[in-house]
């Protein structure tokens, strides 16, 4: 059973993907630097996922490897399991080098039956 609230992972998926956008293709307002621009979305993003409480951050790491199928939702007890033993300081990072985060994210809440759209339009 899913406990984090989907709205949380969303905004994971929200900010995820407009990191990755800013990465690809660069920001293009004047006067500012992309790269600085960029480090402060990620650190945004550290922040909030570090903010989650452990149960949280254990979550969101199966809810990726169950969207990338390391573990199917069958096997979500031992995906929580393994992540809860790999769990440590530095989860936020480990979840930000993960270059289909957004991708994995939004297909573990797919097993649960969750969606990020019905989160669309909401200032996430």
């Amino acid at each position: 059973m899913l406990t984090i609230d989907p709205e949380k992972v969303c905004h994971i998926v929200v900010k995820a993907r407009a990191f990755d956008a800013k990465e690809e293709v660069g920001d293009p307002s004047p006067g500012s630097n992309p790269s600085d621009d960029r480090m402060a979305e990620r650190q945004k993003l550290l922040e909030f996922i570090r903010s989650l409480d452990t149960d949280e951050q254990i979550e969101l790491v199966a809810l990726c490897w169950l969207g990338r199928a390391t573990y199917s939702l069958d096997e979500w007890n031992e995906a929580l399991s393994e992540a809860e033993a790999a769990h440590n300081e530095r989860t936020a990072e480990y979840l930000l080098q993960l270059p289909l985060l957004a991708g994995y994210l939004e297909e573990g809440l797919a097993a649960f039956g969750e969606s990020c759209g019905k989160f669309a339009g909401r200032n996430l």
